[in-house]
């Protein structure tokens, strides 16, 4: 029997390169915008750059941005308007043309001004105009894009947040409860919201000051992303009263909770959905997207017990989701973690941004979108981050995998902070509930995990530790086999036994602690000092003006030694295993092991 061949699948179809030749050519037809505002997220007073292409075989001789000041839907004819200039045009190889670039300014705005906009380009040669992004024809299918001026400045505590990922269904069932034995890894292992208060201080006593929990909802499944009611915790976790008693327990302990929200879709047996199937003249007919009434509705991913909400402008179900989450701020969640972002309509996560920093203005909204670079940075326009996705990717290949030589993977990486550059904040992992785990991707090598966790705390970015990563859980089978997707097999329920004591969960504690006390690797800047792919090492620092850090790395099957700059360090130790090293003529030399790291720094 060959070799079973784990692959990662994040990214759905936009691995395979037809695919992503297919959406490099949908993005340059017709007019595009892709929310190419600057800035994304304008202060009072500041002017706003929009900027827009054309390409294709249609030709435009005008490009017109219809905007509203207060929200409502922009109709061209009703509205204030700005013609853009063409600035420029930039040729693609792909598709052997130019493309037309056009932009403008529209003028700074009061605090709290909601800007609404479509934009449109007119066919030469006619009265005819086509809207991007969609290519509508018309000011009712038009793509509406939206800003919010707002002088609500960035929640200054998210900048050292590090988050701990928990999914309450297999995290804890409570002392002195014992882990359910379900038939299936679909089934319920009872882990319950009174388990995770019970472990607020193994948590806190790895370092970790922020817990991301999983849905929470009522629901029929064992992970929570199908909701019945979103004001109601789900029976088998437990009740609103011992989600109470946890954020209250939690912020006693200065931990910030955030919210697993999922505003694309809910359960079929959602009562508004049983509802509207009922009766179409029902008054929650408009909350869904319908092919036929009553039985065919748009569902995420096309299935059924998942359907897709109607969050177009002006949909009663954006009203809905709104309220939702000013109760949840409301009632001490410290932000949200947004699922399928890329979902619901970008416009409408403006809306959702207002609603939030209005109820709590330092409230932290960070995006799960599982895209392209270029696609990511459009939902700058309403979030404060988003999981990166795409260094996740080059992390598993190079440190769990091993198919990425390390000068591969830092061109990547340098080209990837390049990219973002303070957009927003990337919050990194390593794994999550929806792949594979990291150790059993390495093969369940700890010392491929462990150097996969030294890069995960020493580059920039937000860490989030999946539960049970610092201790090992691992899975019998891939996510994806024999043509399934079963992705179960990477949340398996934590093993206590292993948290108790172990070098594994000192490893990450170690790092915890180093990122927060040292500036540097939170927000310093980095430079490689180092590179030698061949024989599997590299060495980078992370410099403030206050502290400089040396971040070194054998990733290869036997021992090395690096000689490197010590710039201006002089008292110099490995702060995380304590390695010997020495110091001679502005050169530190330490010898690694296989497969180790350190980080020197000043005693």
């Amino acid at each position: 029997m060959p070799p079973l061949i784990i692959q990662d699948f994040m990214f759905g179809d936009h691995i395979r390169p037809e695919n992503r030749l297919a959406e490099h050519r949908r993005r340059l037809t017709g007019v595009q915008h892709q929310a190419d505002a600057t800035p994304p997220r304008p202060r009072s007073g500041q002017p706003i750059r929009i900027q827009a292409t054309t390409a294709g075989p249609i030709p435009f001789d005008c490009v017109r941005v219809f905007y509203t000041l207060d929200g409502a839907a922009p109709a061209p004819g009703q509205c204030p308007s700005l013609d853009l200039v063409e600035s420029a045009a930039g040729w693609d190889q792909v598709d052997w043309q130019a493309a037309r670039h056009w932009q403008g300014h529209l003028p700074g705005q009061a605090d709290d001004t909601l800007i609404r906009y479509r934009i449109a380009a007119r066919v030469t040669g006619s009265d005819r105009w086509l809207f991007a992004d969609n290519q509508g024809d018309a000011a009712e299918t038009a793509t509406n894009f939206a800003l919010w001026v707002s002088d609500i400045p960035a929640p200054v505590w998210a900048a050292t947040a590090q988050i701990y990922h928990v999914f309450v269904d297999r995290f804890y069932p409570g002392d002195g409860k014992p882990w359910q034995t379900p038939a299936a890894l679909d089934g319920f292992f009872g882990g319950a919201i009174d388990g995770v208060t019970e472990k607020l201080d193994y948590i806190q006593g790895l370092g970790y000051n922020t817990i991301w929990l999983s849905p929470f909802f009522a629901s029929p499944s064992h992970h929570g992303y199908d909701a019945t009611d979103m004001y109601r915790v789900e029976p088998r976790l437990g009740a609103n009263a011992d989600l109470d008693r946890l954020i209250a327990a939690a912020h006693s302990r200065g931990l910030r909770l955030i919210l697993d929200f999922v505003a694309n879709h809910w359960s079929h047996l959602h009562p508004t959905l049983l509802a509207a199937q009922k009766e179409r003249a029902s008054a929650y007919h408009d909350w869904y997207i319908w092919h036929r009434w009553p039985d065919e509705y748009e569902g995420y991913f096309g299935v059924k017990t998942m359907p897709r909400l109607n969050l177009a402008l002006g949909s009663p179900a954006r009203a809905y989701l709104l309220d939702c989450a000013r109760h949840w701020l409301e009632k001490g969640f410290d932000g949200f973690r947004l699922d399928f972002a890329y979902g619901p309509p970008l416009d409408f996560w403006v809306d959702f941004r207002r609603a939030c920093k209005t109820a709590k203005a330092d409230a932290w909204l960070f995006g799960e979108v599982i895209q392209d670079a270029a696609a990511q940075r459009t939902f700058a326009v309403a979030f404060d981050g988003m999981i990166d996705f795409l260094l996740a990717e080059a992390l598993r290949q190079t440190f769990g995998y091993g198919r990425w030589p390390l000068d591969r993977f830092v061109a990547y990486l340098d080209g990837h902070e390049a990219y973002f550059g303070d957009a927003f904040d990337r919050l990194t992992i390593l794994d999550n509930h929806d792949m594979n785990r990291f150790l059993f991707l390495a093969g369940d090598d700890r010392a491929k995990l462990k150097l996969g966790a030294l890069l995960l705390y020493t580059l920039a970015g937000n860490p989030i530790n999946y539960y049970g990563t610092e201790t090992g859980v691992t899975q019998e089978h891939p996510t994806h086999y024999d043509g399934k997707g079963v992705f179960e097999e990477a949340r398996q329920p934590m093993n206590w036994d292993a948290a108790i004591a172990g070098d594994l969960p000192d490893h990450f504690r170690t790092l915890v602690q180093l990122r927060h006390a040292h500036p540097a690797l939170r927000q310093g800047s980095r430079r490689t000092v180092h590179l030698d792919a061949g024989a599997g090492t590299w060495a980078f620092e992370r410099r403030t003006p206050d502290e400089t850090l040396l971040i070194a790395l054998n990733t290869g099957p036997t021992p090395r030694l690096l000689t490197l700059p010590s710039g201006d360090l002089h008292a110099l130790a490995d702060l995380l295993g304590g390695l010997p090293l020495a110091l001679a003529d502005g050169r530190v030399h330490i010898a690694l092991p296989p497969q180790t790291g350190a980080v020197l720094g000043d005693r």
